[in-house]
């Protein structure tokens, strides 16, 4: 009995290893652009605790920035609720996908990987869930490990926010876009893959010079995906 208890602790901390491992990429995105968001709500008039309690309670990045932005800049409770439910509403996009992967999860499991699911962790997730559904202990460590991440730049950026007047000197803002790159070459696993980042990259560049400011990368996923779908299809046939 007790060599099968240690056994399964054995492959429960190996499993978390393999969830901290696999999170370090994010982990090196999200501490630069945790602290850009820390620097923005300091210099918002946001207390630590507040600053801090957004990152532990609302965990989005963009949804941050943004409402940061907003907030030093005295707009509306209605227009801060509004504009950061518009930027989250892909999180139905990436929760119905991994959806099916989840079957036979607690309720509670669902709703802690869910409150936990973010862009990164997203793309992560879908590579590791392609072909079965890893360890639980694996997967809430990566989704630990990346908020923990996010949560310290966010502290530590706010605690050094007096002491910096801008972070784009810093090179902070393009933490975020290499993150991004580094989550979607490992995915570009065929051609066809290749050809729909591009599209989705042109497409959102074309709709964001039209004006789409808060929706361009949403619809060119959509488009994209889209196009993919069918092209996938057809090439099947």
């Amino acid at each position: 009995m007790e060599q099968v208890e240690t056994l399964e602790a054995t492959r429960t901390d190996s499993a978390i290893g393999r969830g901290v491992r696999a999170a370090l990429p994010i982990v090196l995105g999200y501490i630069p652009v945790g602290f850009a968001y820390g620097v923005l709500a300091q210099k918002s008039g946001l207390g630590l605790f507040n600053a801090v309690a957004m990152s532990m309670i609302v965990f989005a990045g963009s949804a941050q920035l943004i409402a940061a932005g907003l907030i030093g800049a005295a707009a509306s409770p209605f227009a801060l609720i509004f504009t950061t439910f518009v930027v989250n509403l892909r999180h139905l996009l990436m929760s119905a996908a991994l959806a099916p992967r989840l079957n036979g999860w607690k309720k509670w499991q669902i709703a802690l990987f869910g409150y936990e699911l973010t862009d990164e962790t997203f793309a992560l997730h879908s590579m590791r869930m392609a072909q079965a559904t890893p360890p639980k202990a694996e997967t809430f460590a990566i989704n630990v490990t990346a908020q923990s991440s996010w949560v310290l730049g966010s502290l530590l950026g706010f605690l050094a926010g007096g002491q910096i007047a801008d972070v784009k000197p810093v090179g902070l803002d393009y933490a975020l876009p290499a993150m991004f790159i580094a989550l979607l070459v490992p995915q570009c696993v065929s051609r066809l893959y290749v050809w729909m980042a591009v599209l989705a990259g042109g497409v959102s560049i074309l709709l964001h010079q039209l004006g789409f400011a808060q929706s361009h990368v949403i619809l060119a996923t959509v488009i994209a995906a889209t196009v993919g779908v069918g092209v996938d299809a057809w090439m099947k046939d």
